[in-house]
């Protein structure tokens, strides 16, 4: 895969990202803030931003969503183990919560 070709799929993931969290701020922003691990600040700007700024914040070089799970620990356990559906979802939604949401810079 090339370079070009990598940078492209992270502008397309940057921006589905984007309206998606703007989806979710607009039909429940607590909710979403939960979720996304936005503090409210972030989630007011995300959610503000107009079509033409989120095409320029999409094409940042760089991944504007993490994975929460960046614990490899936790990540085992939601993958290993042999759980029915709906208790391994409850439990991957217990694991996931713990996760604080992001700070706000200092400004």
């Amino acid at each position: 895969m090339s370079v070009d070709s990598l940078l492209d799929d992270i502008q397309e993931l940057n921006l589905s990202y984007l309206l998606l969290a703007q989806k979710l701020l607009r039909e429940d922003s607590v909710a979403a803030m939960f979720r996304l691990k936005l503090n409210q600040k972030t989630a007011d700007l995300v959610a503000a931003l107009s079509p033409k700024q989120l095409v320029q914040l999409s094409r940042t070089r760089q991944l504007l969503c993490r994975m929460v799970l960046d614990d490899a620990e936790q990540l085992a356990r939601l993958t290993q183990g042999q759980r029915e559906q709906g208790l391994g979802q409850i439990h991957a939604a217990l694991l996931m919560s713990a996760v604080a949401p992001a700070s706000a810079p200092a400004g």
